[in-house]
Order: structure tokens, then sequence, then C-alpha cells
């Protein structure tokens, strides 16, 4: 080892890959109408598993069927959702840079129950509901009938009894549809297929606060059943299913945690409080250490970047979830980090703050690193250093045989995991594995190297993009992750 740091070529490609913004186009004003799907299974905070089929008709009325299931793989599903009502575009959202306002009205919402254990649950927590006529809806000791739809909600009569479900629609309200274009094959990088996802706002972590939320990130996105990834198992079993027919999932062998490697984001990540980011990391299993790059930007492309985290630290050994079934349970540790202002507005953000708090205070550059490690952190960014959270982790082999890491969602309210208590219960979503094992503590690159050759005359790798913030006011929330 000569000490000099040697990229791996999947995993330059697949960051140089993030930056062509050519290859995504977004549509203003989005267009609906048509049919979209999930492509697997999801998983939201609570945790709930879930599938959708969501289809949006000219006349801006919709339908929508959303499945819930016992088991994070989607085979044993508990009840159906039919949903229906109108949505109306309104305009560029002033928040979320890039995504569009809407407003919508539910008409109906109809519940059927899978199994007697699901219709007990469920029908339980409606009649504790007060108000609204929900009291007693279900009558004590009514059997399960298979394929029986439940109103739950009308608009006509004026009834509502879906707030014991957790239930609100409040992701239609943050809408923007994404069009990019698949390769075939990469020996014929000329052929591809164009793919159309969905992405509607995100759900709140927080089980009490989601009924209100109005959302400012997004889910992960629903894919257009015409034009989706292939191949797709799942997709045209979720595309065949209603509320009588919840799609089964194929079985998915249950991977084990192995983290040694390095992992890189598959596309430029959006998340509450305006945060446009882009994540790599390299996990050294032979002594649980870690290395993570931040890249933050101020679009939803990740082309215009704002500042650069360098973090690094201990994990310990993953243990099973009790909580999220196919979950792993870890603590991460940061000791160490450096921040790289990228434009003007970070520097003199960073300059203005009171001595002490974040790096030498003053001596902030565009495009030079400072370590934040012997103030303690950054005030300004919110990071606090040594600081430890409590993660969930998920792996699993998507259809193209590439290994997904997926790592907890963030907290919506901008706090950190940083109690057992706060552990997420849903993920983010997953990295890509771009190169194995390292055994090799990797050597930090600063942004400064950006396009410069090293020794060897390659050109050294472009520092991942990490996501930033659209103001200074969103900058208070900005957390590990």
């Amino acid at each position: 080892n000569t000490g000099k740091l040697h990229w791996e070529p999947q995993c330059q490609y697949q960051l140089r890959h993030l930056q062509d913004s050519a290859r995504i186009s977004a549509l203003l004003p989005p267009q609906l109408e048509g049919h979209w799907i999930s492509t697997g299974c999801e998983v939201r905070p609570g945790p709930e598993f879930l599938t959708r089929s969501y289809q949006f008709y000219s006349n801006r009325l919709f339908k929508a069927y959303q499945f819930y299931y016992w088991d994070p793989s989607c085979r044993n599903p508990s009840h159906s959702l039919v949903i229906k009502g109108k949505l109306r575009l309104r305009q560029a959202s002033w928040i979320t840079r890039g995504a569009t306002e809407a407003d919508y009205h539910l008409h109906k919402v109809g519940i059927v129950f899978h199994s007697q254990r699901a219709m007990q649950e469920i029908s339980a927590r409606i009649n504790q509901t007060s108000g609204g006529g929900c009291g007693g809806f279900f009558p004590p000791g009514r059997s399960w009938a298979p394929g029986v739809l439940y109103e739950v909600l009308s608009a006509k009569e004026g009834r509502d009894c879906t707030t014991a479900l957790g239930f609100a629609m409040h992701e239609l309200s943050l809408v923007r549809v994404e069009k990019h274009h698949e390769p075939l094959l990469q020996t014929q990088p000329s052929s591809s297929r164009t793919v159309e996802e969905l992405y509607l706002g995100d759900i709140h972590t927080k089980w009490s606060e989601r009924l209100h939320y109005r959302p400012t990130g997004y889910q992960c996105p629903l894919q257009s059943a015409v034009h989706h990834v292939q191949p797709c198992p799942a997709c045209g079993i979720i595309y065949r299913s209603d509320e009588h027919h919840p799609p089964i999932l194929p079985a998915k062998a249950e991977l084990p945690m192995q983290l040694s490697g390095r992992w890189v984001s598959a596309h430029c990540e959006v998340r509450p409080a305006v945060l446009f980011l882009t994540r790599y990391f390299i996990f050294h299993g032979t002594n649980r250490t870690w290395e993570g790059y931040y890249y933050h930007y101020s679009d939803p492309l990740c082309k215009q970047p704002t500042f650069t985290i360098y973090a690094s630290g201990h994990y310990t050994k993953g243990v099973p979830s009790s909580i999220v079934r196919g979950g792993t349970e870890l603590a991460f540790k940061v000791t160490c980090a450096r921040v790289t202002a990228m434009d003007q507005v970070t520097v003199t953000m960073l300059n203005s703050s009171e001595p002490g708090t974040c790096g030498e205070t003053g001596f902030w550059n565009a495009g030079l690193e400072q370590d934040i490690t012997l103030t303690n952190g950054c005030l300004a960014l919110g990071i606090k250093l040594p600081h430890t959270e409590y993660e969930l982790f998920k792996m699993e082999q998507d259809m193209k045989d590439r290994s997904l890491l997926f790592i907890g969602e963030r907290p919506t309210d901008g706090s950190s995991p940083d109690r057992p208590e706060k552990r997420p219960t849903s993920y983010q979503t997953p990295l890509i594995q771009c190169a194995g094992p390292t055994g090799v503590y990797s050597k930090h690159i600063s942004p400064s190297y950006l396009g410069k050759e090293d020794n060897n005359g390659s050109e050294a790798l472009k520092p991942l993009p990490l996501a930033f913030l659209l103001s200074l006011m969103a900058m208070q929330f900005l957390r590990w992750d």
C-alpha cells in the first residue's frame, strides 16, 4: 500500500453518474394522469408494511389502494384501503424546491379485512374513537366476512372514522414527477428505456404528528405501471390487485448484515427541512470503523453544492430488531468530523458563528476544509461531537443482483436518534454497494481535490454531493445521517 487512494471504478462511475442531471427531467406541472405502483414492500414509521397502487384520471379524480401487511415481505395481508377523491394541482412549492403543491378532497374511504385478527384489532380502535358516529361502528363479536367493504369515511354522510387508523392522505399535498432513462445493457449504453417516478410527500416519523403534518420531503417513489424499472416481479402483481385481492409479493431471502465495503446513493436524495444530498459510506468490518461523506446541495438534482461533511467513528455489532422485523439495530459513534463550505452563503454563515463553536471562525473559505472536532462539532450546522446515534439497518438485493443498504429514516422534526427510544422504525432510500471490503482505512480526499489528477495521472474522484438547505433557517435542522 503506497498510501495513495485508489477509488473503486464502480464507485467512481456511480458518483459521476449521479451528477449527470441530463438524464433526469422533472415535469412541471407534473403529469399525474395514469397508474402508479410500488415496486416492492414499503416500510412506514410505526412500523407499517404496505404496498400502494394509485390511479389518477384526466378529470382530477383519483382512486388509490393501500395494502397493509403483518410482515416486512408483504406476503401476509392485514387489510386494504380503497380511497377515492379529487386532486387539484396548485403552484410550485416555495419550501421544497422542485415540488408542486396540491389540494385534495376525499370522497370515500373503504376498508376490507383479510383476517379475523385484523378485523378485531382495527374495529376495537375505531370503536374507541369518539365523535363522528364511530363508536359502535363495528358491533362487538361480529365475525370476519371475507370480501366485505366497510365504509370508514364518507364526505356525503359527514362521517370520518379513519383517525384511529392513523390514516391521512397529506402525501398528496406535495408532488413531483421525474423521468429518466434506464440503460438496457451496460455493453450498449446507447439503448435505454424510460422510467417515470412519482414522488409524494413524506409521512411524519411520529405517529401523533402524522394526521396534521404537511410534508416537506418525499416517500420512496411510486413508478409508472407502464414505464417502470425492469425486471420488477412485484410490479405486475401490484398492478393487477384490488381491495379484495391484495398483492402477495414473491418471497425474498433475508440477507445477513455484512456492512464491510463501500456504499453510495442511487440518486439525489431529498429530506424534510429542505435538504438535498448524496451519501457515500465506507465500513471497515475488521475493526468496526466507518467513514461517511455527506454532499449537500441547494437544488433537487444535486448540481449546486453548498457544503460537504466528512465524518468518522465506530459502530457496534448489530442485533436483530424486536420492533421492526427484518431490521438490525446498531449504535454509531461519531468522533471526528470536517466541513467544507462550497458556496459563499455557507461561508458567510460559518464565519458569523460564535467563536469556538464551529472550527476557526473568520477562517472559512469556499473549497477549504476545516476540522470541527476540536470545537466539539459545529453549532451552526447542528453537529455535536462526540455523538452517538441509535440506528436501524437492513440489507436487500435488487433484481439486478446489487446489494442495497437501508439506513433508518431521520426524525421528521430534525432531531437526532440519540436515545434508544428514538431509534428509527422505517428507512431512507437505499444505498447501493459499489465495492466490497476494503481492509484498509481509506485516505480522506477533500473537495479541493476535485477534478485534479493524482500522482499516477488519474483524475481524483469528485467528492460526493451532500444535499443542503434552501435557506439559512433550515440549517439548524441538519443532523447526522
